[in-house]
């Protein structure tokens, strides 16, 4: 099979795993559209902000790292083992203080003021429930982040499949019997799929018993990719929430359950392109590379994925009234005016995740994290301007400009990287 037949075949074999993981969040988000006005789901956000910040503290944030050491080392059982032992020890650290941090968060903030007609009661017991689905969350994306490394597709695509639909089903049951409030449901969704991620994973060589035999343990690699993870999914949610609470207090958190809804498309779009980079990039570059190898494995891939992207945004930019109606429900019908420009955001976005994944994969932690942070608070800034001049279209504005900068940065760091001479 030749290079170009292979890079189809993986963008469309990934592509059709993640297709199906956005199907579940579509679902997921489709039943909260239905069964929520705008000022709940606004609410829910900020909670599922709360969550993606635990899933990275408590995991530091290290999936990139899983596939990347993992597919480095796998030729060499002894090195690999001591790799996962040494991650699944920062992991666990970074847990069990996760959840004493949570623990008191849930008794000491202010929750009727963070979550706006939430009763302190469900809330305080959505974040206990958030401790074991947290957990769960992080097996399902080592496990399937460790299948991937070892080039394992099927197993990948068994536990990104099941994962989706035992939450597909959890977040359905419990929606349509009420047995749990919707910030419980959404904290325990991934329980199930956990359980399932790890015995595929076990089956497959990646089991608790095995690595801890290891007379090896190896954290230092770990730690330039829980850097360049943790930074970013710890600010990014924070922006979100700063974001959606200033769209609250300047237009009504009616208005913020629209943005959100915006957002949330968008979301749409950058799980399936951030998943299928991972799977295409993530395994193929390393800052061993020379730069004709670099050019050879990088640049059809890069060209591929604008290309795709492109034809997507015009489809979605001329069918975003159906877009709305079929994502969201007609309460969010508003949400199609403001689609353009956010549509011009996630054109340099998906094409920054392919930059991005270059910096990863070579480990260029403080370059990443510069170009990362300065975009998070680029965006921050401009949304707070942005809304007095421009109201509402205000943090669209910010989202397209923050994401054409960041691809501008990358593009001229990666084009400025040091690579092996032949």
């Amino acid at each position: 099979m030749d290079r170009s037949s292979k890079i189809w075949r993986l963008f469309f074999g990934s592509g059709s795993v993640t297709l199906f993981n956005t199907l579940r969040a579509f679902v997921i988000n489709k039943l909260l559209a239905v069964f929520l006005p705008p000022t709940a789901f606004a609410c829910v956000g900020q909670f599922m902000n709360w969550m993606s910040i635990g899933q990275a503290t408590s995991s530091l944030a290290m999936q990139n790292g899983w596939v990347s050491l993992t597919a480095q080392n796998k030729d060499n059982l002894k090195n690999l083992h001591g790799i996962w032992r040494g991650g699944f020890r920062l992991t666990t650290f970074a847990t069990v203080i996760t959840c004493a941090l949570a623990a008191i968060f849930c008794f000491a903030a202010p929750l009727e003021k963070l979550l706006p007609g939430v009763h302190p009661r469900l809330a305080q017991a959505a974040i206990l429930f958030a401790l074991p689905g947290m957990l769960a969350a992080n097996i399902v994306t080592i496990c399937s982040a460790v299948m991937n490394g070892l080039g394992l597709v099927k197993r990948w695509a068994l536990i990104q499949i099941a994962a989706s639909l035992f939450q597909m089903l959890w977040v359905a049951f419990f929606l349509y019997t009420g047995r749990l409030s919707v910030l419980s449901i959404i904290a325990t969704q991934s329980i199930v799929a956990g359980v399932f991620a790890a015995r595929v994973a076990s089956h497959a060589g990646f089991s608790l018993a095995k690595f801890r035999q290891s007379v090896l343990d190896t954290r230092g690699p770990w730690m330039s990719y829980a850097v360049m993870g943790l930074v970013p999914m710890i600010i990014a949610p924070l922006v979100l929430m700063f974001v959606r609470s200033l769209v609250g207090a300047e237009l009504g958190w009616n208005a913020a359950g629209i943005w959100q809804g915006v957002y949330k498309i968008s979301d749409f779009f950058a799980s399936i392109f951030s998943a299928i980079l991972g799977v295409l990039i993530l395994p193929r570059i390393s800052r061993e590379m020379t730069r004709e190898a670099f050019r050879k494995e990088f640049y059809p891939i890069f060209a591929r994925m604008v290309g795709f992207t492109l034809l997507f945004c015009i489809a979605l930019y001329f069918g975003r009234g159906l877009v709305v109606a079929i994502l969201l429900s007609g309460t969010y019908a508003p949400a199609a005016d403001y689609m353009p420009v956010q549509l011009l955001g996630d054109f340099f976005r998906s094409g920054a995740w392919c930059l991005g994944m270059v910096l990863i994969a070579r480990r260029e932690t403080k370059l990443f994290l510069v170009i990362e942070v300065g975009a998070n608070l680029l965006f921050a800034g401009g949304t707070f301007v942005g809304i007095r001049l421009f109201e509402m279209h205000g943090p669209m504005f910010a989202y397209a400009f923050e994401n054409f900068v960041t691809f501008v940065a990358l593009a001229v760091s990666v084009r400025r990287l040091k690579w092996n001479t032949p």
